[in-house]
């Protein structure tokens, strides 16, 4: 049975600003966390699409393995334990697809579409009665301290937005309801999808899909956030220039 979540992760910043902020969250999280071993850039390509719009699609291969759960790695050999991601970029709307190679039936899709909003926007994604049906909406709230599994696993972030300010911004505190007070804002929606047609397994695959990645966006956003300082006022001309640690430091160091 595939099983459908539909995440909203508010954050206190501009839909202008989402996007420089979650490219350099991102670079900054697989430098951090990822050797060159572990991931390969297979094709980096310019298209079109009908809903998406155009934008830059993008193939890679995790090779996770010493990242996943001991139950996990039992089904497969470490050699087999890889995970192709497919990215397609048309900023504000992206859709991920995500497969690993021990299990070639399941398939985890991720559709993005960013607004400026607080995450009341309703069906943003056009979907039909019955996938409205089926799906669990949940809002994220980057302020929440999780203890599940995978957010031990994941989270590194540790800073109480509670007593956090940005100095280059002035933002935050962010206190309890600051969602519907804090300007700017905007709503990252992420319609996930996860497909796991394997008897006996399958619907642990699917959720513990859907828990390592809500664990993900939420330290993601938390550190897109708590980065804030970092990327404020860097320009897309100058990520597209970023190759490594250092050029990550210097920009930031330019910007403080």
């Amino acid at each position: 049975m595939v099983m459908i979540r539909e995440f909203r992760i508010v954050m206190p910043i501009s839909l202008e600003e989402y996007e420089v902020a979650m490219i350099y969250t991102t670079m900054k999280m697989e430098q951090q966390s990822l050797t060159s071993r572990e991931v390969e850039i297979m094709e980096n390509l310019y298209f079109e699409d009908e809903f998406l719009g155009n934008g830059q699609y993008t193939s890679k291969i995790y090779h996770l393995q010493s990242k996943l759960p001991t139950w996990l790695k039992t089904f497969a050999t470490k050699s087999s334990l890889k995970i192709q991601e497919e990215y397609w970029n048309a900023y504000p709307k992206s859709k991920t697809v995500i497969k690993c190679s021990c299990f070639n039936q399941c398939l985890l899709t991720i559709e993005t579409v960013n607004k400026a909003d607080n995450g009341c926007s309703e069906n943003v994604f056009g979907l039909s009665d019955e996938l409205i049906a089926a799906r669990k909406v949940e809002i994220i709230d980057i302020t929440s301290i999780e203890k599940d599994y995978w957010s031990k696993i994941i989270s590194t972030t540790k800073i109480d937005f509670s007593a956090f300010k940005s100095k280059r911004t002035g933002r935050g505190p962010l206190l309890k309801g600051w969602q519907d007070t804090c300007k700017p804002v905007m709503t990252s929606y992420k319609l996930v999808t996860v497909d796991a047609p394997i008897w006996g397994v399958g619907n642990r695959l699917e959720e513990t899909f859907q828990a390592s990645q809500r664990a993900l966006l939420l330290e993601s956003h938390k550190l897109c956030f708590a980065l804030i300082d970092e990327w404020f006022g860097v320009t897309m001309d100058q990520i597209s220039e970023i190759g490594n640690d250092k050029d990550l430091h210097q920009i930031a160091k330019k910007r403080l």
